[in-house]
Formats: C-alpha cells, sequence, structure tokens
C-alpha cells in the first residue's frame, strides 16, 4: 500500500466511496497524475538540454502545461472533505485532453529522443486513468 492509498483509506468521511467510485482506481488514478506530472517536468527539462532546443518549443510548453494540469487535478482527487463530482468530473476530463495533447507532441520526437517517448506513454496512461475515473463518478 503506497501513501495515497494510505491517505484515502485513513479518511474519515470517504467522499468519493459513498458516489460508487472504487478507492483502488481513485488511487491509481492519483498515482497516475503524479507520475506524469513528473515525467512531464523531467521530459521538458531535458528538452532544454537537447541541442536542438529550438525545435522542441512547442513540446517544452506542452509537458510544462500538462505537468501544472496533472499536478493540480492529482491534488483535487485526493481531497475527500465537501468533493463536488461535477468539479471533479470536469477536471479529470480536461487533465485527460492536456494528456492526449501533450502525448501527442511527446510522440513527435519520440524516435529521437528517448525522454519524449516515455513522458508520451506516462501521458497516455494518465490519460486513461483520467477517463476511467470520469466516467466512474456518479453525481
Amino acid at each position: 500500500m503506497n501513501a495515497i492509498q494510505e491517505m484515502l483509506k485513513a479518511h474519515p468521511h470517504p467522499a468519493v466511496m459513498g458516489r460508487g467510485v472504487d478507492m483502488g482506481l481513485l488511487s491509481q488514478t492519483a498515482s497516475e497524475l503524479f507520475d506524469c506530472a513528473q515525467a512531464c517536468t523531467a521530459c521538458a527539462d531535458a528538452c532544454v538540454g537537447e541541442d536542438q532546443v529550438q525545435e522542441l518549443k512547442r513540446c517544452i510548453r506542452m509537458c510544462m502545461d500538462c505537468a501544472d494540469i496533472c499536478e493540480a487535478t492529482g491534488r483535487l482527487v485526493s481531497r475527500e472533505t465537501e468533493s463536488d463530482m461535477r468539479m471533479m468530473r470536469s477536471q479529470l476530463q480536461a487533465c485527460a485532453t492536456a494528456c492526449g495533447i501533450c502525448a501527442e507532441e511527446c510522440e513527435r520526437h519520440a524516435s529521437r529522443h528517448e525522454h519524449c517517448r516515455i513522458c508520451g506513454e506516462s501521458c497516455r496512461r494518465c490519460e486513461q486513468a483520467c477517463n476511467k475515473l470520469a466516467s466512474a463518478i456518479t453525481m
């Protein structure tokens, strides 16, 4: 059991549990969100270090934006007290979109830059996790 699972389990009033959301799904999504934020941050930094940095400006920007969105979404889904399921679903959907856009950009460079391949794969996993959790939320 990781820290995310432990904290979600320890909450005195798990809001999403009463909404039919599986705690494992919530925990897995939070993990994917924070992993993706880290992968995007590291990818943007690696892009800055590349010789052809001018060609990677859009990739850097998409990675930075995606990292911020994933980080914010991870914090949102980790909060149980007085959660608003409409807000959570909307944020998850927006995050899935951001991850898809970032993955597309990273995939364009994946054959030349290993960090872009890794980031693109992380974004795709996060995109899928966000969509799955958003679909599981009932209001």
